[in-house]
């Protein structure tokens, strides 16, 4: 128990039911021809998104009502909390608006549970797969249709990262937002393929140990990758800035924006890549 929240593994579980049921509404607008607008940034945004986030704030506003919440679109409308120093929650209803929007599976639901500036708790659900990852005292994951509910935990597969290969690593890529600079600092690992994929899935590859390393050297929010970084540290994994520093969350300041960052299933490979070693959790 921390600040009078829930335990983490209630947190989890919470946050995935709230993630398919958001899930459900998503992929209802999915079955249609959405029509995405642009918004301040010229990043598109669409019915899902709105609804999306309704139904998880609504849910978490039930549930945990004195934890702040900060949000994507509620960001965007100016209506986002000050935060207060404590724990708080980082919600993003769709993330890979533009997957989504080109009729491909890889979009996802993010909730994420921020203390001390890291994150704590996560959901990453992609409801086009079935597919959910969540963090509490532990990384896992399970298939559940949008709108069902989290099933038995005997049907939970426990997510666990893997050590750097020597050669022949996988690493994984966004599809929408490749640049020289990846590539160039995928040029000095030992890396034999390159998977593209979208959203938060990225992490999550990497947390179930069927990839070694995510760079993402372009501008995210935190709503975008906190959820993702939660998963990917509870299966022994960790996120670092290019001098290997964690990331850390709450950067009212900059509006929530990332520098860039280095995501890896084998923190000793930061040692010898990044910066200073970090020990395996």
């Amino acid at each position: 128990m921390n600040e009078g929240l829930p335990d983490d593994d209630s947190l989890a579980e919470l946050f995935a039911a709230l993630a398919l049921e958001a899930g459900a509404a998503i992929m209802g607008v999915f079955a249609t021809d959405p029509a995405a607008r642009a918004k301040k940034d010229a990043s598109p945004v669409c019915d899902a998104d709105i609804f999306g986030e309704e139904i998880i704030l609504n849910g978490l506003a039930r549930h945990v009502p004195h934890i702040s919440v900060i949000a994507e679109e509620l960001c965007e409308s100016g209506k986002a909390p000050k935060l207060d120093g404590g724990a708080f929650i980082l919600v993003d209803a769709l993330d890979g608006t533009k997957e989504f929007l080109q009729k491909r599976d890889s979009f996802t639901v993010n909730i994420a549970l921020i203390r001390d500036r890291s994150p704590a708790v996560g959901v990453v659900y992609a409801p086009a797969r079935g597919e959910l990852f969540f963090a509490g005292e532990r990384a896992w994951s399970f298939l559940a249709a949008p709108g069902s509910q989290v099933p038995p935990r005997a049907t939970w597969r426990a997510l666990r990262a893997r050590p750097m290969p020597e050669r022949d690593a996988i690493a994984v890529a966004s599809r929408s937002h490749s640049d020289p600079e990846t590539a160039a600092f995928l040029a000095r690992l030992p890396v034999k393929d390159v998977v593209s994929t979208g959203s938060s899935m990225k992490f999550c590859l990497v947390a179930a140990g069927e990839a070694d390393v995510y760079p993402r050297f372009g501008r995210t929010m935190e709503w975008d990758i906190a959820a993702g970084d939660a998963v990917l540290r509870r299966a022994g994994g960790i996120v670092v800035d290019p001098s290997g520093a964690p990331m850390l969350y709450g950067k009212e300041a900059e509006k929530f924006a990332n520098g860039p960052f280095i995501a890896w299933g084998d923190p000793m490979a930061v040692s010898a890549y990044c910066g200073e070693p970090a020990a395996r959790r």
